[in-house]
């Protein structure tokens, strides 16, 4: 399951977006949260990605 936060960060130059990824350890099996700060276009391929 991933989402994507709503709110959009902006710097001086471009435009970023923080996409948020749950992802599953393999060794114990909790479910842990990946952040990224990225631009809008990256983070289809983010999320793809397991």
């Amino acid at each position: 399951m991933a989402k994507k936060t709503v709110a959009s960060l902006q710097t001086a130059s471009k435009r970023l977006s923080k996409a948020i990824k749950m992802v599953r350890s393999p060794k114990t099996g909790a479910y842990t949260f990946v952040e990224s700060i990225m631009t809008p276009e990256e983070v289809d391929g983010f999320l793809a990605k397991k």
